[in-house]
């Protein structure tokens, strides 16, 4: 009878992590060009795909300052390499943007013809990460 209730108490715990731990996830940094950094010559289209963005998480773009720079913009002006004239340019050479909202986000390097040589970066952040498969439930 006891182990009956040991086995009740422990497949409720499990189902109480199952529901939880997914809200106790740790953000993550993504390091924009991984080793390259953010800099031309790179493919970040082909890197945004390899990657999960998640509100929470942190992109940390890494960079020669002043040969480039960092200008987030909306997806009219990602896609014709426009910088509005309110738009914010940050230029430390180790920019920190955190991603407070799902949807989408349009990221270029202002300096020179580098938007148009591809230094642009779109990615979609997800509310929450995928669910991650749950081992079978005791029988």
């Amino acid at each position: 009878m006891a182990s009956k209730q040991i086995l009740v108490v422990v497949v409720a715990a499990a189902a109480l992590a199952v529901v939880f731990l997914p809200g106790l996830a740790v953000a993550t940094e993504h390091m924009v060009g991984d080793d390259k950094g953010w800099t031309l010559n790179f493919n970040y289209t082909a890197w945004a795909e390899t990657n999960q963005f998640v509100v929470g998480d942190t992109l940390v773009f890494k960079y020669n300052s002043p040969a480039h720079n960092l200008v987030e913009v909306g997806g009219p002006d990602f896609l014709s390499c426009t910088k509005p004239a309110n738009a914010v340019v940050l230029t430390t050479g180790e920019d920190r943007v955190t991603l407070d909202k799902a949807g989408r986000k349009w990221f270029f390097c202002a300096v020179g013809q580098h938007c148009q040589n591809g230094m642009k970066l779109k990615i979609t952040v997800l509310e929450t990460g995928a669910p991650t498969p749950q081992p079978a439930p005791f029988a």
